[in-house]
């Protein structure tokens, strides 16, 4: 079990942004058909595309806010992973090597962002389908557009910890960082998150 889960905080601000955050993307993931277990039996790459693209898009639009955006950072793993097919052990590195790609192709879309000074963060109902954000309350919708004012890695590790149910060295994999990285990470996110939501009251 992850420390992250094992040092809850229950009290205090770290402790309701954590909850805040949990109840939030838990009932998306809830939503987007729960957490599914990653593949043992050996697939193709056909069966991979059916059983995980929706739920990368629905991961890579918590990072990077667009449909349109995080359809192409999906399809660019799945391409990716084609080329590399044969260098892989079995179907649960290649659901790991997905997850890393759509990390990796959502730093590159939030950095070309950046330097194009172009980004305006979306209003929320643009952020995933209007049948999911109908479905949240009020305050699980703050969640979400808090989630997206936070820099790009601490948005990473909750959304992957929360909505992705990943253990620290899963998120640690996914991201390229520590597992110390990874908790002090998710520690300060959830007081930026806190804080983010406070002004917003």
């Amino acid at each position: 079990m992850s420390s992250i889960e094992e040092n809850p905080a229950g009290t205090g601000v770290t402790g309701r942004a954590m909850r805040s955050v949990e109840q939030t993307l838990g009932h998306l993931r809830v939503l987007d058909g729960g957490a599914t277990k990653e593949p043992t039996a050996p697939l193709s790459l056909e069966d991979l595309y059916k059983t995980q693209r929706m739920r990368l898009i629905r991961l890579a639009l918590l990072l990077v806010d667009e449909p349109a955006t995080a359809e192409d950072v999906v399809q660019e793993a799945f391409t990716a992973l084609h080329r590399n097919w044969r260098n892989l052990r079995d179907a649960a590195a290649a659901v790991g090597y997905l997850r890393t790609s759509v990390v990796n192709g959502s730093r590159s879309v939030l950095r070309r962002r950046k330097t194009a000074r172009e980004y305006t963060p979306p209003h929320v109902a643009n952020a995933r389908s209007a049948e999911s954000m109908a479905m949240l309350t009020a305050e699980h919708q703050a969640v979400v557009k808090a989630l997206s004012q936070l820099p790009p890695r601490q948005r990473e590790v909750l959304v992957l910890r929360y909505y992705g149910n990943l253990t620290e060295t899963e998120i640690a994999e996914a991201t390229g960082i520590s597992k110390g990285t990874v908790k002090s990470t998710a520690s300060r996110a959830l007081e930026a998150l806190q804080k983010i939501m406070s002004t917003q009251a």
